[in-house]
């Protein structure tokens, strides 16, 4: 029996970002978002409560904020694919989403109510993000860490936290309903417990959303 608490933190801003465009894996952040990003590792404590360890998705922005997070608190940073973003379809990424024939797509997958199993084209789509979502909530339960630090993004984010509060029983309309509601703002922290219990179901909660002070 024991908590464990994960500080999910999101990137910071990065230059795609800033001009609404699209993005795959490739995309350094902006000097705003470094600055976003030292303000958030500032946060932790560094002697009593500190983190045990930093994971961090590899995609270039994720490795940028969790390295500055890490130099801040002297620790080293190690990576999970199970962090990474949301795999766009090919025919949006470093396309700017104001673009009618890009908004028409994002707004199919991401905003409206559809069939758990909708595939674009070459996307992760929401069941194969759920089941990511999955196998990361087993890896955290398997660690030895009470104290994680996962720099992440933000549409893969909302999907933890989703499977967190639904389970299995999560749909892609819930899914897509709860995001549509809840922004979450670049270099915001949503922090989570995990209990686990003899006698009755381990248990998942979410302590805090967008933390950004």
């Amino acid at each position: 029996m024991g908590t464990k608490l994960i500080y999910f933190v999101r990137h910071g801003e990065t230059e795609n970002n800033a001009l609404g465009i699209r993005q795959g894996s490739k995309g350094p952040l902006t000097e705003k978002g470094r600055t976003q990003a030292l303000a958030t590792a500032k946060r932790f404590p560094k002697y009593k409560g500190r983190p045990q360890i930093i994971i961090s998705s590899p995609y270039e922005r994720t490795r940028e904020t969790a390295e500055i997070i890490g130099k801040e608190l002297n620790m080293r940073v190690k990576y999970s694919n199970l962090l990474m973003e949301r795999r766009n379809p090919s025919e949006v990424i470093g396309h700017s989403g104001r673009d009618p024939e890009i908004k028409k797509i994002i707004d199919r997958i991401d905003k409206s109510y559809h069939a758990d199993d909708l595939r674009f084209s070459d996307e992760e789509n929401f069941t194969d993000l759920k089941k990511r979502a999955e196998k990361l909530l087993s890896f955290i339960k398997r660690r030895w860490e009470k104290r994680i630090i996962m720099v992440t993004h933000k549409i893969f984010l909302k999907m933890v936290v989703s499977y967190m509060i639904y389970g299995e029983s999560l749909t892609a309309s819930q899914y897509n309903n709860l995001s549509y509601f809840n922004p979450i703002e670049n270099a915001g922290m949503a922090i989570c417990s995990y209990t686990s219990h003899w006698f009755k179901k381990d248990e998942w909660k979410l302590l805090v959303w967008n933390d950004l002070e």
